[in-house]
């Protein structure tokens, strides 16, 4: 690679890693990123605490559901682009790509990787909604896809590609688009690991300014407000576990002591790092999740072999259908629901895209995305149909709680599904012991990702920034159960939410900057 062709490498850039960096009280922060990030991060808990928990609610849910109203369109079009972009570089020359040069080595091993990959991505919330979903779908909990009659077989099908399609291949191309762009300008580029260095191609120096400055606080909001929010909406499930299964209160004392314990366990894995915190805890956490799922195929054996398939082909088969967002039937189906989900998937874009970017070096281009794309696409048609189908099971056939009561609880979904299997304490014992290990390898990673962002770029944040960011998402999750309950929490998620918006266009520009990189190598 000649430096004639090479337009976007750190040699021709004054720009130095952490340059705008400030040292004090044991931190290396990047100024102005960390302080205007604090500073709202602050401002917007003030507010909300200060203010009526309901009324805050109430303001973000109208501004969020204004945007999603008003931009469906983009957000649809915008997840369908992702997708066909990223399909498109796995078949094409750029595929052969090495990210870190041609010579790199992967620093960890491929099933440690795809631990990583999958934990960091989405492990909670398949947790959360592998049976609520299917079952809110089926039943006409809020509304059905694509119109259809609710409880006839053709919505069992459905509810199970549906859900499939929020879960498959878009968000994973999402995440994809991110996680490449920022793996490739750092590691073959030599430019800062943050979101800004994408956009060196397109912005020249001025990367390094306020534009810059401004792309990374986004990231920052958005992965703490997301963070925080998935503490606070998991510490619910897990304390409503707690109680279904040991009788004890599921109330605020209870998720906001499960908070604390994932927070302290979350703050001992990144003073350990990648290697001695985040890999343990996603390697466990799959050894964890494939002891569930295996106990739960054997006790819906009979049932699976058919959802599964049935799984795969209703996904294949209402694939294009549920991405048009033209002329659609089911309006405020696809809206509450699909673009919503987009919103969010893009909104975590900027944490999960960096860590997966982060533990990445050495892979291809075409092995990369493949792992990002469709192995993990494939795990969780496995999930779905096992979790998903054996619940829609259940409601048709009239067996237990979750057919008796439906979706009173959808933190308790799970765990009504397993009251008629065999072993049902056992089971729900593991799976509150996977929730748990899940939110704290989200919380750890996403530390990581915060301390880098704000950090300059810089990979190895001193150990008190990690401390302080790991700290300050249970802490912000904590404060905002105690004072305001799930009102409040849900004010920070349509935060986060909102902005959805202004990083779908990151994202799209990203694709173009990419491609601009791309062309720069040779293969």
């Amino acid at each position: 690679m000649s430096d004639k062709h090479d337009k976007y490498s750190i040699n021709n850039t004054d720009y130095t890693v952490g340059q705008d960096n400030v040292q004090r009280w044991g931190f290396d922060v990047h100024n102005p990123v960390f302080g205007i990030s604090a500073g709202l991060i602050l401002l917007f808990l003030v507010g909300v605490l200060v203010s009526d928990a309901a009324s805050a609610k109430s303001v973000l849910d109208g501004f969020k559901w204004q945007l999603i109203g008003s931009f469906d369109w983009l957000f649809m079009w915008s997840g369908n682009i992702f997708v066909i972009f990223c399909l498109g570089i796995i078949v094409s020359p750029f595929g052969r790509i090495r990210l870190g040069g041609a010579n790199a080595k992967p620093e960890h091993s491929r099933l440690s990787w795809l631990a990583m990959l999958f934990a960091a991505g989405m492990g909670i919330g398949l947790m959360f909604w592998s049976v609520a979903e299917p079952v809110a779908y089926m039943t006409a909990w809020y509304k059905t896809p694509l119109g259809v009659e609710p409880m006839t077989e053709q919505a069992a099908q459905l509810a199970l590609g549906a859900t499939m399609y929020h879960w498959g291949l878009h968000p994973w191309a999402i995440y994809g688009v991110v996680a490449l762009s920022m793996a490739f300008f750092a590691f073959n580029k030599g430019l800062p690991l943050s979101i800004r260095s994408i956009f060196y191609p397109l912005l020249g120096d001025r990367a390094w300014g306020w534009p810059g400055h401004i792309i990374d606080i986004l990231a920052v909001l958005a992965t703490l407000f997301g963070l925080a929010t998935s503490l606070g909406l998991g510490a619910q499930q897990a304390a409503s576990g707690i109680h279904h299964v040991f009788g004890l209160s599921g109330g605020i004392g209870m998720q906001i002591g499960v908070i604390i314990f994932v927070t302290l366990l979350a703050i001992i894995s990144v003073i350990r790092g990648i290697d001695g915190g985040v890999k343990v805890l996603s390697n466990l956490n799959m050894i964890i999740a494939l002891v569930l799922l295996l106990f739960v195929m054997f006790d819906g054996l009979s049932i699976i072999i058919h959802t599964i398939p049935q799984t795969l082909m209703a996904y294949a088969e209402n694939f294009i259908p549920l991405s048009n967002p033209h002329g659609r039937p089911d309006e405020a189906w696809f809206q509450g629901w699909t673009v919503f989900y987009w919103a969010w998937w893009i909104s975590w874009s900027p944490f999960v895209g960096m860590f997966i970017a982060r533990v990445s070096r050495g892979r291809t281009v075409r092995e990369f995305l493949t792992a990002v794309l469709i192995v993990p696409t494939l795990v969780t048609i496995v999930w779905m149909g096992v979790y998903g189908g054996i619940a829609l099971d259940q409601v048709i056939n009239n067996v237990g709680s979750l057919a008796n009561e439906g979706l009173t609880d959808v933190s308790l979904a799970m765990f009504q599904m397993f009251e008629s299997l065999p072993g049902s304490q056992i089971l729900s014992v593991i799976a509150i012991i996977l929730v748990l290990v899940f939110f704290i390898t989200s919380s750890d990673s996403g530390s990581l990702v915060i301390d880098s962002i704000t950090a300059g770029g810089k990979i190895d944040a001193p150990i008190p920034q990690r401390v302080f960011w790991a700290s300050a998402e249970g802490a912000i999750a904590a404060a905002l159960l105690w004072i305001g309950g799930t009102e409040a929490i849900e004010a920070l998620q349509a935060g986060a939410i909102s902005t959805g918006l202004p990083f779908t266009i990151v994202l799209l520009l990203m694709c173009v900057s990419l491609i601009k990189g791309f062309s720069t190598e040779k293969f």
